[in-house]
């Protein structure tokens, strides 16, 4: 890892600036209150500053206590302890501007955050105007009515590279999303005027009112109803950004009637399975999420996929998989078990459900390629395999749901597979 120079001043007010620094990895969004400040001081007084690794490592023990912190404060680190070029990098990207051909550099992840819990509101500084020129000053116009709004790019933002204003502003938008879903045509018939098979029953039950003589046909359709959508959601470490966001979305679909779901089930797994069902019926999705998250006590933990979907399998297929439900899966693959036993679970889940849907947040990237032994394991055993990293991704889900010859990804990932 490579460390950012850290020239300090003659003589440093150490604590006023660990103080300060405190202050802005609790804007960024880590656990850091006045014990954690006292214990920083204490730990630099006692390890010193002489060398610049130590340091780091020093106050990253102190404020860093789950693996997901890691880049915020990597970021905070970097911003605050005097790097002009990369806080000169991230109040650009603060600020809006108008950017011709050049390209973008997209931020590193939390990089937002951090930018925005050391710049807290404020704007880079103008830069000087320069003296007119003797010759007829040239105006250039520019047309920005095809550009995209801020929401469309919020729609196709990754939500690992959001900051903390937009993360709030995406939440917003997932609450408005429904997933509309086609009723299930049944074996069972239900009466109908029009329909076009002749119920002989109740014509002649009202014949026997009558005296025997038949003065009307009774018909009947076959009836119809909605499936029900089951969600396992991965929340370990890798998928923290991604899993969060997913549940919003989920707590909307079950919160929003009349849109076709007969119910909606949640799971979640790490190093374990917990139903989060009931939590999520909560109208208020801060209280739902806050309630399955002490439910989950493996929130951000490692990975089980495997022996999660076992669990699964065995105490829950037959109680929610019933009669045409939807399965939606949502997972990196990253699963360190045994591939093989990954691949029974898969498939036991595959035959249980109507459809089996796999959103992969891995798949925003254009050269992702099934490496890894869990997603080799698991992706024979789907039906959709698609991108789960934006909002965008997550509205195309309806196109997977209303058309069955939509696949998404698995296609070109089998092709890679078998080569």
């Amino acid at each position: 890892m490579e460390y950012p120079d850290l020239p300090l001043p003659e003589h440093p007010r150490l604590t006023e600036n660990l103080t300060h620094f405190a202050r802005a990895l609790r804007k960024a969004g880590l656990p850091v209150g006045p014990g954690r400040v006292l214990t920083a001081i204490e730990a630099v007084e006692a390890a010193g500053i002489s060398e610049r690794a130590d340091f780091y490592w020093t106050l990253h023990a102190v404020f860093v206590s789950r693996p997901e912190e890691r880049q915020v404060f990597n970021q905070v680190f970097r911003l605050f302890w005097r790097d002009p070029r990369y806080m000169e990098h991230m109040m650009s990207l603060m600020l809006p501007a108008i950017r011709g051909a050049q390209e973008e550099e997209k931020a590193a992840a939390a990089a937002k955050r951090a930018a925005e819990a050391l710049l807290d509101g404020a704007e880079a500084p103008l830069p000087p105007e320069r003296d007119a020129p003797d010759e007829e000053e040239t105006t250039i116009e520019i047309d920005a009515t095809q550009t995209a709004s801020g929401d469309e790019k919020l729609r196709q933002l990754d939500f690992e590279q959001m900051s903390a204003q937009e993360l709030a502003q995406a939440r917003r938008m997932l609450a408005r999303l429904s997933l509309p879903v086609k009723p299930l045509k049944t074996r069972r018939l239900t009466p109908d005027p029009l329909g076009r098979r002749a119920d002989w029953r109740r014509t002649l039950r009202h014949a026997v009112r009558t005296g025997g003589e038949v003065s009307q046909l009774a018909r009947r359709k076959p009836s119809t109803r909605w499936p029900a959508l089951v969600v396992l959601c991965d929340i370990s470490g890798s998928m923290a950004s991604y899993s969060r966001m997913v549940l919003h979305f989920v707590h909307a679909v079950a919160n929003r009637q009349g849109q076709g779901w007969a119910t909606v089930h949640a799971f979640t797994f790490g190093t374990r399975l917990t139903n989060i069902t009931r939590h999520l019926r909560t109208r208020d999705v801060d209280t739902a999420l806050n309630a399955a998250g002490r439910e989950a006590r493996d929130w951000q933990g490692g990975t089980r996929i495997g022996e999660s979907l076992h669990a699964f399998n065995r105490d829950w297929s037959r109680r929610v998989l019933g009669q045409g439900a939807v399965v939606l899966l949502i997972t990196d693959g990253l699963d360190r078990g045994d591939p093989a036993a990954l691949g029974r679970e898969m498939e036991r889940l595959h035959l249980s459900a109507k459809r089996l849907i796999w959103l992969n947040p891995l798949l925003r990237w254009d050269g992702f390629a099934p490496r890894a032994q869990g997603v080799r394991a698991m992706l024979p055993h789907v039906d959709v395999i698609r991108a789960g990293h934006s909002i965008a991704s997550l509205e195309a889900l309806a196109q997977a749901l209303s058309d069955p010859r939509d696949h998404g990804e698995k296609e070109r990932l089998a092709a890679l597979l078998s080569s």
